[in-house]
C-alpha cells in the first residue's frame, strides 16, 4: 500500500505582511497617483536606492549657504564661470565613469590630459600644423594611450591600479619631454582650442533655443518610450509623471538660459559638454555595448559565461577613458591658453574621481550614469567658487572637498550593504 503524502507550505501571515515586495514604480504611480510616488519613495529608501537624491540635496545646501554669505554666488557672471570651468573636469569624469562601472580605476587621466595639451601645442605652434588636425591627433593619442593601459590590464592581467599608476608617471615624463626646456607653449586664444572656453553664443535665442530643444527632446523621448511599452503590454510611465518631470526640467533649463543671457550668452563649452553627456548616456543605456559594460561591472564570470568578450570590453573602456582625458586636457589648455609643466597635475586627478563618485557612480562597479559627472563636478566647482568668493584659503578647500568625498563613499558603502540586505544587489 502506497501513501501519497503532499507537503503543504505554512505561510506566516505576519511575515508576509511585512515583506518588501518589489513593485514596478510605474504601476504604483498609475494605480495610486501621488500616493504611489510616496510609496515608491519609501520602498527605495528601505532598499538603499538613493539615486541622485544626496547630491541634489547637497547642491541645494551649497547654493543656499554660499548665496547667504555672498550675493554674488548666484550672479549671472559667477554661474556662467562655474559652467565653463566645470567642463574640463567633467569631460574627464565621463571617461572615469566608464572605468568605474567595471569596478576599476584609472589613475593616469591627469597625465594623459597633460599629454593632450602638449601634443596640440607642439604640433600647431612649434611645427605649424593645422590646428584642427593637431586636435584630432591629440584626441587619438588619448585613445591609444587608454587602449595600451587596457591591454596590460585585460590581456596581460596586471592590476588596473598598478598599470595606470605607472601610466601616470610615464605620461607625465612624456609630457615634460614634449614641452622641452621652456616648459610652456602659449596657444592662440583665437584658435580652435582657445575658443573652447572663450566662445559664447551671444544671441539670446541660442540659450533659450537649447533649453527648448532639451525640454521637447526629453518629453518626446519619454512619451514615445511609454507608447512603445504600452504597445507590447509592459508597465509604462503615466503621462502625468512625464509632464511633471518635463515641467521641472523646463524650470531649470530656462532658468539657466536666463542667467547665461544676463552675462555673455550661452557658453560653447557647456553645449559641447551636454552633447557628450547625452551621447554617452545613450550608449550606456540604449545599446548592447552599454549593457555589456554594466553586466561586466556586476560579475565578470557571469559576463564571460554569457558570451561577452571581456577583454575587448575592458580595453575599449580604458580607451574611452583616455579619449575623454585628452578632450578634458584640451579644455584645460584652452582655459589657460597654454600647455605647461603643471598641466594635468595638482588636484586634478582627485577632482575627476571625486566628481564621478560624488555624482552617484559606485566605486564597486555596475551602478552609475554619465550624468553623474555633471552633478558631481557642479558640487566640486561650486564649492571652489563659493570659498574663493569668501577669500578662504586653498587648504580649507581641499579639506572640504575631501570631507564631501568621504561622506559620499560612506553613503555608497551603506547603500550597497542595505541593497544586499534587501536582496537588490
Amino acid at each position: 500500500m502506497t501513501t501519497d503524502k503532499t507537503s503543504t507550505a505554512v505561510v506566516n501571515p505576519e511575515a508576509a505582511k511585512g515583506a518588501d515586495i518589489a513593485v514596478d514604480p510605474r504601476l504604483l504611480v498609475r494605480e495610486q497617483g501621488l500616493g504611489g510616488y510616496l510609496t515608491e519613495f519609501k520602498r527605495k529608501m528601505r532598499g538603499g536606492d538613493l539615486g541622485s537624491i544626496p547630491v541634489i540635496v547637497g547642491l541645494l545646501i551649497i547654493c543656499v549657504v554660499f548665496q547667504s554669505l555672498n550675493s554674488e554666488f548666484l550672479s549671472a557672471k559667477n554661474v556662467s564661470d562655474i559652467a565653463v570651468t566645470m567642463v574640463a573636469t567633467g569631460m574627464m569624469a565621463v571617461g572615469i565613469i566608464f572605468v568605474l562601472l567595471l569596478g576599476e580605476i584609472d589613475l593616469s587621466v591627469g597625465s594623459v590630459s597633460g599629454v593632450s595639451g602638449a601634443v596640440v601645442a607642439v604640433l600647431s605652434v612649434t611645427h605649424g600644423m593645422n590646428e584642427w588636425l593637431a586636435v584630432l591627433i591629440a584626441i587619438a593619442s588619448g585613445a591609444v594611450i587608454g587602449a595600451i593601459h587596457g591591454f596590460f590590464f585585460a590581456r596581460i592581467g596586471a592590476p588596473a591600479f598598478a598599470v595606470t599608476l605607472a601610466g601616470l608617471l610615464f605620461w607625465l615624463g612624456f609630457m615634460l619631454q614634449l614641452l622641452g626646456d621652456t616648459g610652456t607653449i602659449n596657444l592662440d586664444s583665437d584658435g580652435v582650442v582657445g575658443k573652447l572656453t572663450t566662445y559664447y553664443f551671444a544671441d539670446v535665442a541660442a540659450a533659450y533655443g537649447l533649453a527648448a530643444v532639451a525640454v521637447i527632446g526629453y518629453f518626446l523621448s519619454a512619451f514615445l518610450d511609454t507608447r512603445r511599452r504600452e504597445a507590447v503590454g509592459v508597465p509604462s510611465r503615466p503621462i502625468i509623471d512625464i509632464a511633471i518631470r518635463t515641467a521641472v526640467l523646463a524650470v531649470f533649463g530656462f532658468g539657466a538660459a536666463f542667467m547665461f543671457n544676463q552675462y555673455r550668452g550661452l557658453p560653447l563649452a557647456l553645449v559641447l559638454f551636454l552633447v557628450v553627456l547625452v551621447g554617452t548616456d545613450f550608449v550606456l543605456r540604449r545599446t548592447a555595448y552599454g549593457r555589456k559594460i554594466f553586466a561586466l561591472g556586476g560579475s565578470v564570470e557571469a559576463s564571460r559565461r554569457a558570451g561577452i568578450n571581456v577583454t575587448a570590453i575592458r580595453v575599449s573602456v580604458f580607451a574611452i577613458a583616455g579619449t575623454f582625458a585628452a578632450i578634458g586636457g584640451l579644455f584645460w589648455a584652452s582655459k589657460i591658453a597654454a600647455a605647461n609643466q603643471g598641466s594635468g597635475g595638482g588636484d586634478l586627478l582627485m577632482n575627476v574621481i571625486a566628481a564621478a563618485v560624488i555624482g552617484g557612480t559606485s566605486l564597486f562597479g555596475g551602478r552609475g550614469r554619465t550624468w553623474n559627472a555633471l552633478l558631481g563636478v557642479m558640487v566640486i566647482v561650486s564649492i571652489q567658487y563659493g570659498l574663493a568668493l569668501e577669500g578662504i584659503a586653498t587648504p580649507i578647500n581641499y579639506m572640504i572637498t575631501g570631507a564631501v568625498l568621504l561622506v559620499t563613499v560612506v553613503i555608497d558603502s551603506i547603500t550597497r550593504k542595505t541593497q544586499k540586505t534587501a536582496g537588490r544587489a
